[in-house]
């Protein structure tokens, strides 16, 4: 397996606002061809209520923010339209919220569940192979992110954290 040097210096993140592009989005995911562009639009529009598409994204790369709305907008896309890839190949949106928990065929039932052994956020990400995807692509990004204290505050360096005295 060749290796190719990392570039010096390293690379800088694009930064901006991601604006959705249909040719594009379909390039990536060919099953949602036979959706009108409209309705792809509308599941952007969905995806970034739910991954913010502003300069102050947790997600600070523009085109890493991209490939994640893409994927969110597929999950979103299969949810409320389901898939079309424009020759046939239709798979129509979900009626039941949740994943298949278990299913019999003699008299047809079907149960479904939202949560079992998962987070809620979780569950509803699971229920398509986009969002699963989607899941595991943020997972770095749902972890703790330490603030330290302010170097300089009206009152010093390191105000409100450095000489304080709670019960003075």
């Amino acid at each position: 397996m060749p290796v190719i040097p990392c570039p010096t210096p390293a690379p800088q993140p694009v930064h901006g606002v991601v604006q959705f592009d249909n040719a594009e989005f379909i390039a990536a995911w060919p099953e949602f061809t036979g959706i009108p562009s409209g309705r792809n639009q509308v599941a952007f529009n969905f995806a970034t209520l739910l991954l913010n598409n502003s300069c102050c994204s947790l997600v600070s790369d523009a085109n890493v923010r991209m490939a994640l709305l893409y994927i969110l907008t597929a999950h979103v896309g299969f949810l409320i339209n389901g898939t079309n890839d424009g020759a046939g190949n239709v798979t129509p949106p979900y009626q039941v919220v949740g994943r298949l928990a278990s299913a019999t065929e003699g008299s047809v039932t079907a149960a479904t569940e939202y949560s079992s052994e998962v987070s809620d956020s979780e569950a509803f990400y699971i229920q398509s192979k986009y969002g699963a995807l989607f899941w595991q692509m943020t997972a770095q990004y749902r972890t703790m992110h330490y603030i330290g204290p302010p170097s300089f505050g009206p009152n010093g360096p390191g105000f409100p954290f450095q000489d304080w005295e709670p019960f003075a």
